[in-house]
């Protein structure tokens, strides 16, 4: 998994207000992650200038994750198989206005609400870590990520976006 945006600046017009969770169906969502999967490469945005030229950027990725959910979802429902993770990325708020996009290893989506945990480090929002339990609306999924025991991932149309990401 790749590229989480965190900006160091007070940016309440871009608030997105997610609230991520755990939870899910029988097959056991652990978030696992094989030992070669890509590391996380956060994308920092230091100004809302900046901020606004990522979130144009990705726009067309967030669409289609968005797109692309629907069958994402309906293969986690049914069971993936062994080893394989459900990580939907979302975005934590906190009281001063910042945001830090996550992945949520998803454990339940059940009546438009998808529960699961905190599946990175926290550096930038206060009041949440790794691990705590999140719930959010499926309506505030970013994108959607399914990794599997050879390092090899499906989606994160974000994250493989931003590998060659320059700012202007």
């Amino acid at each position: 998994m790749r590229h989480l945006i965190r900006p160091a600046l007070l940016l309440a017009a871009l608030c997105v207000g997610a609230v991520v969770g755990l939870g899910q169906n029988s097959n056991s969502n652990n978030g696992q992650l094989a030992p070669n999967a890509p590391p996380d490469k956060p994308v920092h945005a230091g100004s809302q200038d900046e901020v606004a030229q990522i979130e144009a950027a990705i726009k067309p990725y967030i669409e289609k994750a968005k797109q692309t959910y629907p069958e994402a979802k309906k293969r986690f429902l049914a069971g993936l198989p062994p080893k394989h993770s459900f990580f939907i990325t979302t975005r934590l708020h906190d009281k001063e206005g910042h945001f830090e996009q996550v992945f949520i290893v998803v454990q339940e989506i059940k009546d438009g609400i998808i529960k699961g945990r905190i599946a990175n480090e926290i550096t930038t929002v206060v009041g949440y870590k790794e691990g705590d339990a999140y719930s959010f609306p499926e309506s505030e999924l970013l994108d959607w990520t399914i990794t599997k025991p050879d390092g090899t991932e499906e989606g994160n149309f974000i994250g493989k976006f931003l590998d060659n990401y320059q700012k202007p």
